[in-house]
């Protein structure tokens, strides 16, 4: 039986070596970012996937150069408003009290429901979650997750709700995606004995 999951969390690491690799400052590289999103995104929607969260930045990023963590933040802006435009819900999780987090994207942190809904977690911390509450409660458990840039370790996304996610490394670095890599995940995935520790 095919199994297609539901919820897919998305990790797109890489853009900063990626530019580094092509020639570019590394602050560059997370606007060559935004395109693969949304194509991932149209894809998914093929796919039948009902929720996907993209992991956008984290608290503990805002610790590199002020013009990476301006970048970041202005394509986490940018990808807001380019997702949108898809006919999706978009939900942004992530420390609203912090200066890091762009102010321009709080009319976004009230959580809505739809046929298919995009979650992006903005200046987004484990800690910050978990012991202020457990701010990331209304996103459901995440079946699947898939990081790009060949690194294996979560890296504090969401920990709660991806308790028993099946977790797939893609070699390539974010901004080189292809709809096959998310096709490649999804056989994968569909080969996972999942039985949530029944």
């Amino acid at each position: 039986m095919h199994r297609t999951p539901t919820h897919i969390g998305i990790i797109p690491d890489g853009n900063r070596r990626w530019a580094t690799q092509n020639g570019l400052k590394k602050e560059d590289g997370y606007e060559h970012g935004l395109l693969p999103g949304l194509r991932l995104l149209r894809a998914a929607k093929q796919h039948g996937i009902k929720e996907l969260t993209y992991y956008g930045f984290t608290v503990d990023n805002c610790k590199r150069p002020k013009a990476q963590v301006t970048a970041f933040s202005d394509a986490c802006c940018k990808a807001v408003k380019l997702i949108e435009k898809e006919g999706v819900v978009v939900n942004v999780i992530g420390n609203t009290s912090s200066s890091c987090f762009p102010k321009k994207l709080l009319p976004y942190t009230e959580r809505k429901s739809g046929d298919v809904v995009v979650n992006l977690l903005v200046n987004y911390g484990w800690e910050w979650d978990i012991f202020g509450g457990f701010a990331s409660r209304d996103i459901p458990r995440i079946d699947l997750v898939i990081r790009w840039g060949g690194m294996r370790r979560l890296s504090g996304f969401l920990p709660i709700q991806t308790v028993y996610s099946d977790f797939y490394i893609v070699d390539e670095l974010w901004p080189d995606f292809k709809e096959n890599h998310l096709d490649a995940a999804l056989e994968w995935y569909s080969r996972q004995d999942v039985t949530l520790g029944g």
